[in-house]
């Protein structure tokens, strides 16, 4: 049976003061005994302080990237072993906002995440496609060629220490949300797809959906049988909104 799993990605949002308080807000209303797993990805510079404050909680610490070198001359890169030594599990590989607005190609996002697994943080691969994408019926075409990727580069045996998000990109920060219907059709797609290779990696896949998830909507979303969660944006950045997300998980 898989776990769902929520998590906050703050994107390059808060301060310090900020990030204490959302980090208090989210422990206070956690609950105990939580069906779903929950996750946050602060900014890099907040790591290390996030880290001490959710020690010895459940809660997850992810990042926002992950380098796809060790070390060596990536003036602006973080390394996958830098992001180990202050605690962290999680690193979100392949953000649209990573692909559209600072270039980055599925050959350069599959190599971020061989990374994260070489060095046992969890990626969670992000895929999705463009609004021109989907009404020109380019939906699957997009998001295999940007799984398929991965899979050439790791395996697909690497997807059983992965999680895949989901993020239609004309859904995100844009206030609108794929019905619940088009969500799990992609999600039932990629769950298919990794069939095709591993039956049993697939049926433990969770694939997390992201685009607009509030809480209104959340418990929904979260209802379809191949949707595991969520990858949250600005909904993450309140600790009320966030853990209503979370519970409906």
């Amino acid at each position: 049976m898989r776990r769902s799993l929520v998590v906050g990605n703050w994107k390059m949002n808060g301060s310090r003061e900020k990030s204490r308080a959302l980090v208090a807000g989210i422990l206070a209303g956690l609950g105990e005994a939580a069906k779903a797993d929950i996750g946050v990805c602060p900014p890099f510079v907040h790591i290390p302080e996030v880290a001490e404050l959710l020690k010895g909680s459940p809660v997850l610490l992810g990042s926002q990237n992950v380098a796809d070198q060790d070390e060596g001359a990536f003036t602006g890169e973080t390394s996958a072993s830098l992001l180990k030594e202050f605690g962290t599990q999680l690193a979100i590989v392949g953000h649209s906002e990573r692909r559209a607005l600072y270039g980055e190609s599925s050959a350069l996002v599959a190599a971020r995440y061989a990374k994260a697994i070489e060095h046992g943080l969890v990626p969670i691969l992000c895929i999705g496609e463009t609004l021109e994408e989907r009404e020109s019926g380019r939906t699957f075409d997009v998001v295999g060629e940007q799984l398929n990727a991965v899979l050439d580069t790791a395996g697909v045996a690497s997807l059983a220490k992965a999680v895949i998000a989901y993020e239609p990109v004309w859904a995100i920060g844009t206030g609108r949300t794929a019905s619940t219907e088009q969500a799990q059709e992609v999600h039932a797609w990629i769950r298919a797809r990794v069939a095709e290779l591993d039956a049993a990696v697939a049926e433990n896949l969770q694939i997390l959906y992201g685009g607009s998830v509030k809480p209104d909507n959340a418990a929904a979303l979260f209802s379809m049988p191949d949707i595991d969660g969520g990858l949250i944006g600005g909904a993450s950045l309140d600790a009320n909104s966030f853990l209503k997300i979370f519970h409906s998980a």
